[in-house]
């Protein structure tokens, strides 16, 4: 199995590597920010309490996860939060643990929007600068629809099964066994070592170039 920085460098994909470093850093921090500022709306100081309201991605990821994320691509983020606080308990789970994918859609919405403003508008006498910067806005895009798509399957420790909590106190309950949270671990675990992985991430990069060119084809001047 290729070394996966290697891999891209080696390719000569400068643009696409460095993008991908860019967009991972900075969409699983602004995750866990986005976490973090429901937590606190909801009545939950735990993030201010824990100093982890920063745009330090040290903070955020930790030490293990980028050393994950420098080896084989993988990483992750933390927000602490205690759910006993909510203002709307239980319910105020689904706020919070939705806050996070949301704002990968925000992120995705924002800079897959300007792949398309770009292509259409950008200047393209300058080729190198005009593909640098189309990948760069299509690696946040895609990157950002992954992390929505991922987050929110129904498999604890994802958002997914905490909205679920928050929607069916069944649920709840059956979250909360830890042989259920152990068997999460080991779905998660088949996800990153199998095919599916990947076919979640072709998926969010279908849904990305489909509204890219959909809004092309909408924009005064285009094809």
């Amino acid at each position: 199995m290729k070394w996966w920085v290697h891999e891209l460098y080696a390719q000569g994909l400068y643009a696409e590597l460095l993008s991908q470093i860019f967009w991972v850093l900075l969409s699983i921090t602004l995750h866990e920010l986005a976490h973090g500022w429901a937590a606190i709306w909801q009545g939950d100081n735990t993030p201010i309490t824990y100093q982890r309201m920063t745009l330090n991605p040290i903070v955020h990821m930790g030490g293990y996860s980028l050393i994950m994320f420098a080896i084989c691509g993988i990483a992750w983020g933390v927000m602490p939060v205690d759910p006993s606080r909510f203002r709307w308990k239980r319910r105020g789970r689904i706020v919070v643990a939705g806050a996070g994918p949301a704002m990968n859609l925000l992120i995705a919405l924002v800079t897959l929007t300007g792949a398309s403003l770009w292509m259409n508008y950008g200047p393209s006498s300058n080729a190198s600068l005009y593909h640098n910067v189309w990948v760069f806005l299509m690696t946040g895009g895609w990157l950002n629809v992954f992390l929505a798509m991922f987050n929110l399957l129904p498999v604890p420790p994802l958002d997914g099964s905490d909205i679920l909590s928050g929607l069916s106190f069944t649920f709840y309950r059956w979250y909360q066994n830890p042989q259920v949270q152990q068997i999460g671990f080991f779905i998660l675990l088949v996800i990153f070592i199998s095919d599916i992985g990947w076919l979640i991430q072709a998926a969010a990069s279908h849904v990305s170039t489909e509204y890219v060119f959909g809004l092309i084809r909408m924009l005064p001047g285009g094809p």
